[in-house]
């Protein structure tokens, strides 16, 4: 059990048996009435983000969350196979868990796999990753440094806009929480 005080962002509440992270939260104090917590939860399983008042003080429920740093293996065709380090356990994880973090992650990459009573729950990488262009077309005479974008797809597979001076086998840095291109990485 917490207080909303206690709220804050990552934090897992189980909400009518079900698991919600805290993705934003604001305390609200009106000039008139009771303070309250006003927040974005995110369905830990589905991925829906909803938004809900609490009223200061009150009592939450807080889901016990095992957060492990594991290295990610390979993917054996149909699941994502995890090692952690200190138990050389390897554990196997649905692409539904894994979700977007695939398009990031090399193998033998850490992650830290955040689960709940044994099941895993959702992967967690670094906010930015190295990863090698595998392929972009050259950009084309006359284009300037400053302007357009264009498509490279990555050596994970995924596809991200790039800066038109980028060219195949560079490697750049991209913020893995929505794609962004961040910069080229001086080898």
């Amino acid at each position: 059990m917490a207080s909303t005080n206690d709220l804050k962002n990552g934090l897992v509440l189980n909400l009518e048996g079900q698991l919600w992270t805290v993705t934003e939260f604001q305390h609200v104090k009106p000039g008139k009435g009771p303070a309250f917590v006003r927040t974005k939860l995110k369905h830990v399983l589905t991925g829906k983000v909803v938004d809900k008042t609490f009223n200061a003080g009150v009592k939450v429920d807080t889901a016990t969350v095992d957060r492990r740093e594991m290295t990610y293996l390979y993917n054996d065709g149909s699941e994502y196979v995890f090692m952690d380090g200190d138990t050389y356990e390897q554990i196997q994880i649905t692409p539904t868990v894994v979700g977007d973090a695939a398009k990031y992650m090399l193998e033998n990459s850490t992650a830290i796999v955040s689960s709940h009573e044994g099941s895993p729950l959702f992967i967690e990488l670094p906010t930015s990753v190295e990863l090698v262009i595998e392929h972009t077309d050259p950009g084309l005479q006359g284009d300037r440094s400053t302007g357009g974008t264009k498509p490279a797809k990555l050596e994970t597979g995924a596809e991200i806009q790039v800066p038109l001076f980028v060219t195949t086998g560079e490697k750049v840095k991209v913020d893995t929480r929505d794609g962004r291109y961040l910069g080229r990485v001086s080898g």
